[in-house]
């Protein structure tokens, strides 16, 4: 019958198109895919969750150590009486063994020389020796092989054992020592059945002896079977697993009670205590009983209450403070200014006054300029205290701000003989408040100017930097450093680091205060590293986005050409 290929139509067929193999399909992969990046999900949410737990809960970990340190005690106890008394079993037995084989063998070298040298032939000796032992190991307890003769190579001919026993329950070390030496050996070994290819432990002792028929010498072998040892420390194993499981439960028992009664008021005054922090300030704990616990829920309670009494007094004095502050410098403003019109007065008709008349009215308008000064300050930061102050944000270029600084200072830095140097690229643009930012680069270069070391190194150096998350000020100075722990308090309103010192500059006490609290409207930092004889240096970070995070600056804190660390704020 001719093939017919594919392509050819068979007349009267109807043409049947084969069915395709059955692949897998695309959305029953998709649906395997998506099962197993859940159940991966699921695994990693389950172990973050057991860390998380282990993490927090004192009980888990307590109970958890007890347990594994009372395993371990336990298991090293266990351990420790499993090895003693394995081994006084296995020397009693191996002692005993090794004493009854000897025994038998002088017994059978006595009926050998007894029996004379022409009584039997060779084999008839060797069989009633093997005979004679073989009886008399089923009622002793032990099993028998009698190889040999020593000497001729492994002839079989002299092969005597136990009915069932194998040959090969003898090690081959021991044959070789029995071979070699007339003394008894004995070793550990297993004794083999037919059939069984295992066995169990034993003790194989061995001697030799002569037959006097022909002087031929034969090894006997004699295998003492340790099952009861055996079953003796099955059951002491046994035994010592019960009681250790069962000690380490009840262990775990006793351990979750007594923690349950020490944790329980604990997590009560972590709840209470984090409802306090959230501003409850009425919240106190429940206290029961008498005991050290209840004692220290009771203190728990008075220290609350103290507490609370405390913030109170503060709350209300700091806004007693604030209002107090806001009201002087508004009520100050209206007859500052009828003293500032008098004093201009004054100070434009000095000409035709007496010399001093007219340093009188000199010093008159320096002073009315700093107090106008302080009014200012004080009225910046009661706005900052009350949430008043807000940002007027535009695209800066903190280069041109640096400069114009610098400029406006150098009249005083030439007077104090300081040189202002500038160090700064083409450009750092910021999306900032320009009129708060150069007030804070105001404040840091009067701040440098003031405590540089004019009788040294009399340099004040700002530098600008930039990158593509945020834009940095530095403004550093070799005067006389900050003391250890002084950089935490530079900030603080009022604080001088050296309070007998004059100031030259007429700086109120509040610049780097206000400074602090524009860095930070702004979403900032201001941070100051500054040692002894080092100089300090101010740095001041603003992301060039508004509202964006900072996690870097520019510009290091700690300057290259510092010879010792210091510390930031």
């Amino acid at each position: 019958m001719a093939a017919v290929r594919p392509d050819q139509a068979v007349p009267g067929a109807v043409p049947v198109t084969p069915a395709p193999p059955a692949p897998e399909t695309e959305s029953r992969r998709r649906r395997t895919t998506q099962a197993l990046v859940a159940a991966g999900v699921q695994v990693r949410r389950a172990i973050g969750n057991a860390l998380t737990f282990w993490r927090r809960s004192i009980r888990t970990r307590v109970v958890v150590s007890i347990l594994l340190l009372g395993a371990v005690v336990a298991g090293s106890v266990g351990w420790l009486l499993m090895r003693q008394i394995s081994d006084g079993l296995v020397t009693s037995r191996t002692n005993a063994a090794v004493s009854e084989a000897v025994s038998e063998t002088a017994t059978v070298r006595e009926g050998l020389t007894s029996a004379g040298s022409g009584d039997f032939d060779p084999p008839s000796q060797l069989q009633q020796v093997a005979e004679r032992l073989i009886a008399r190991g089923k009622v002793r307890d032990f099993s028998v092989v009698v190889l040999g003769p020593i000497g001729q190579g492994d002839e079989v001919t002299g092969v005597q054992t136990t009915p069932g026993v194998s040959v090969d329950s003898v090690p081959r070390g021991l044959r070789a020592q029995v071979e070699r030496s007339s003394r008894t050996a004995w070793t550990y070994t297993r004794l083999r059945t037919d059939g069984n290819g295992q066995g169990m432990p034993a003790v194989a002792v061995g001697s030799r002896v002569v037959l006097p028929s022909n002087g031929q010498t034969y090894g006997l072998y004699y295998l003492f079977g340790m099952d009861e040892e055996q079953r003796t420390l099955n059951l002491v194993q046994r035994s010592l697993l019960t009681s250790g499981a069962l000690l380490l439960l009840l262990s775990a028992g006793v351990v979750y009670l007594v923690t349950r009664q020490v944790i329980t008021p604990v997590r009560l005054a972590r709840r209470v205590a984090e409802r306090i922090a959230s501003g409850r300030l009425e919240e106190r704990m429940h206290v029961q009983g008498e005991d050290d616990l209840a004692r220290l829920g009771v203190s728990f309670n008075q220290m609350a209450d103290a507490l609370q009494q405390q913030i109170r007094q503060l709350v209300d004095l700091s806004r007693v403070q604030r209002q107090f502050v806001s009201d002087v410098s508004h009520e100050l403003r209206t007859p500052l200014t009828t003293v500032r019109m008098a004093s201009d007065v004054l100070h434009d008709s000095r000409a035709g006054f007496d010399p001093v008349t007219a340093r009188a009215a000199e010093l008159l308008q320096k002073e009315l300029d700093r107090f106008e000064n302080l009014l200012g300050d004080l009225l910046e930061i009661s706005r900052f205290d009350a949430g008043a102050a807000g940002l007027e944000l535009a695209e800066v270029n903190l280069v041109d701000v640096a400069h114009r600084v610098v400029d406006q200072s150098e009249p005083v830095a030439r007077s104090r003989g300081v040189r202002l140097l500038l160090d700064a690229p083409e450009a750092a643009v910021a999306e900032v408040d320009e009129r708060r930012v150069e007030r804070v680069l105001r404040n840091l270069v009067s701040n440098a100017i003031d405590h540089a070391n004019v009788r040294g190194d009399a340099r004040v150096v700002v530098r600008v930097a930039a990158d593509a998350h945020a834009a940095a000020v530095t403004v550093r100075d070799y005067g006389v450093g900050l003391e250890p722990g002084q950089s935490a308090m530079v900030f603080n309103r009022f604080w001088r680091a050296d309070p007998a010192r004059a100031r030259t500059t007429g700086g109120t006490g509040l610049g780097l205060a206000i400074s602090l609290e524009d860095a930070q409207l702004h979403g900032g930092w201001l941070q100051v590293w500054g040692a002894p004889e080092e100089g300090a240096q101010f740095r001041l970070t603003v992301p060039r986005r508004a509202g964006d995070p900072l996690a870097h600056s520019p510009l290091p804190l700690v300057p290259a050409d510092a010879r010792m660390p210091g510390g930031a704020s």
